[in-house]
């Protein structure tokens, strides 16, 4: 898992949107987050700098402080809300969709057009916080990614 800079931020590695939407979690995210464990996870809007979203699940969520977006939207907190559709809550967008056993989420064409992605885009795995990860598609980090003179694992 390499480090563009000293003290910079963690990447798990790259993964590729495919053609029909699916994209595989990074091997080492998934372990260090146990994202599949619920075989659900909640997907939020990324920052305006790195753009595409940021993945947790309900048992990192609900109990942190930020545990407050799920009690204040109980369609996401019980999963009622249809899988995909993104409810605005304090300026993020937020959906829940489930995980595969092996890590791949599916994003819809609905979900893609709502995040500004497309099948082809490389998802950089960018460790956040102890709640969540970012799939970023754009911004300072990408471009060091690109110029990265090491091994960067493509999921």
């Amino acid at each position: 898992m390499p480090q563009m800079n000293k003290g910079g931020k963690f990447i798990f590695g790259k993964s590729v949107i495919q053609p029909d939407g699916a994209v595989q979690i990074p091997a080492q995210a998934i372990q260090e987050y146990q994202i599949t464990t619920e075989g659900r996870v909640y997907l939020f809007t990324g920052s305006k700098v790195t753009g595409g979203f940021c993945v947790t699940r309900k048992g990192l969520l609900e109990p942190s402080k930020l545990g407050h977006i799920l009690t204040e939207n109980p369609d996401l907190l019980h999963y009622t809300a249809a899988p995909g559709v993104f409810l605005r809550y304090k300026g993020r967008s937020y959906c829940w969709t489930t995980i595969t056993n092996d890590g791949k989420i599916a994003l819809s064409k609905n979900m893609m057009d709502f995040l500004e992605l497309a099948p082809g885009n490389a998802l950089l795995s960018i460790r956040s916080s102890d709640i969540a990860f970012t799939m970023g598609v754009k911004g300072p980090l990408l471009e060091k990614a690109q110029n990265y003179e090491g091994e960067i694992p493509i999921f």
